[in-house]
């Protein structure tokens, strides 16, 4: 069975050049930090780097091994204009007359990484319409202005998960010929599910609506829903996310009470807005309580948000908890 490379897809979905130049050069990338985590313990990268980044979280060796493979590949190319990541406290100005801005988390899940679990990168992809040199004011655009986002998984297959606001493909890397390929370009999210995943250890600290939908969901056909649910957590959004676009669910990580300053966990502007991407490119639902994430007009960069995506029913069922009161 002969399968479209990355570079034919693109040019198939008549994506101009200097975007095409942004999402090889985050493959190259992947392939760089996938041959990286594939090494492990042997090539010494495992544990913790010794640091934090700007929110305060202890990073890991290859969190700083991805963020610097990113940062370089990226910056190398003419076509970005500058790149935003988790591990950069400020935007990185790159090619003066580049088109694209690049926010990406480099290693999502990285608690993973000494258990060899799943984790990923996920990116977010923007058209520079600012200042010569890239500033954080040129990033803060909505969601909904996007022209690209995807992710990387690293799994025991790597795949790339991509939309350019077309739907949504899947391409699965070739170890033999390091090119990635089309397996699917029909990704769907059906409009209900009976399987959810959420940090239940967080349960008791979170707000009454969204501790009276998942006490719903675990009463199961004996309690208001009158059917049973399935709970999944990988502790990475990358391979939660990636599992609601393969056989649909519900993913959230709410608001909760132990900051209650703090929006929530998740950052919006390079994990909710390209998981929020390519949801409601396959037909799902992404919101926080208040509304479509995809419509929130950024404040800072490193911005968070509380997070509830995946199938349409379901979101909307529980959104309408939070706004009823």
């Amino acid at each position: 069975m002969t399968h479209t490379r990355l570079s034919d897809y693109l040019q198939q979905q008549q994506v101009d050049d200097a975007l095409q130049q942004v999402v090889h050069a985050v493959s190259r990338a992947s392939n760089d930090i996938n041959h990286a985590l594939s090494k492990g313990a042997l090539a010494g990268v495992l544990g913790a780097a010794g640091a934090e980044n700007v929110q305060g979280e202890d990073q890991k060796k290859l969190d700083v091994i991805a963020n610097d493979l990113l940062k370089a590949t990226l910056s190398a190319e003419p076509a970005v204009r500058g790149v935003a990541s988790e591990e950069e406290p400020d935007v990185v100005p790159c090619h003066q007359d580049g088109r694209y801005l690049v926010t990406f988390d480099p290693l999502d899940g990285s608690s993973n990484i000494d258990i060899n679990s799943m984790v990923g990168t996920i990116f977010s992809v923007l058209a520079h319409t600012g200042s010569e040199d890239a500033v954080e004011a040129d990033f803060l655009q909505a969601g909904r202005q996007q022209v690209a986002a995807g992710y990387v998984l690293y799994g025991p297959s790597v795949i790339l998960v991509l939309s350019t606001g077309k739907g949504v493909a899947m391409f699965t890397l070739d170890p033999d010929s390091g090119d990635y390929l089309l397996t699917d370009d029909e990704v769907s999210i059906p409009a209900d599910t009976g399987e959810f995943a959420i940090n239940m250890s967080n349960q008791r600290f979170w707000a009454e609506p969204m501790q009276r939908y998942i006490a719903e969901l675990l009463a199961g056909k004996d309690g208001p829903r009158g059917k049973n649910f399935n709970m999944r957590w990988v502790a990475a959004m990358v391979a939660d996310v990636h599992r609601i676009l393969c056989r649909g669910g519900l993913f959230s990580y709410p608001w909760d009470n132990r900051k209650p300053e703090q929006a929530g966990k998740l950052r919006l502007m390079y994990e909710a807005n390209p998981m929020g991407f390519l949801v409601e490119q396959a037909g799902g639902k992404v919101w926080t309580p208040e509304g479509p994430i995809l419509d929130i007009q950024p404040q800072q960069i490193h911005q968070r948000v509380p997070v509830i995506l995946g199938a349409a029913n379901e979101v909307q069922r529980c959104v309408d908890y939070h706004q009823a009161g």
